[in-house]
């Protein structure tokens, strides 16, 4: 029986062999733990971390609802920087719960993917 974690590693390899990102349109990657949920736009191309943004220090709500809050920042620090165009990396996490909750609020923000 293969483990958890390996078995998200395997799908987070398999996507980030599709998912490439750009200067233009870098790469939105989630990181999500126990407590709380990460986000970074990614130019792969140079190595280097555009924007982030993390559910550090919001309290109120349920996790999905900090999702959301997360992903409202990430869009507006992603349009402060004139990035409307994003490819989604959910990291081997499955497209729902606060993922989703995350992505929807970044759409909802400015986001395009």
């Amino acid at each position: 029986m293969i483990s958890k974690i390996a078995r998200r590693n395997k799908i987070k390899t398999r996507i980030r062999g599709k998912v490439s990102g750009t200067a233009e349109r870098p790469r939105m990657t989630v990181f999500r733990s126990n407590k709380a949920i990460y986000v970074q736009l990614v130019d792969d191309l140079k190595g280097e971390t555009l924007a982030a943004a993390s559910s550090k220090g919001i309290t109120e709500g349920t996790k999905v609802e900090i999702a959301a809050k997360v992903g409202e920042q990430i869009a507006a620090k992603a349009l402060a920087k004139q990035i409307t165009e994003v490819v989604f990396d959910r990291n081997g996490y499955l497209y729902h719960g606060r993922v989703k909750s995350l992505a929807d609020a970044a759409r909802k923000g400015g986001l395009k993917f």
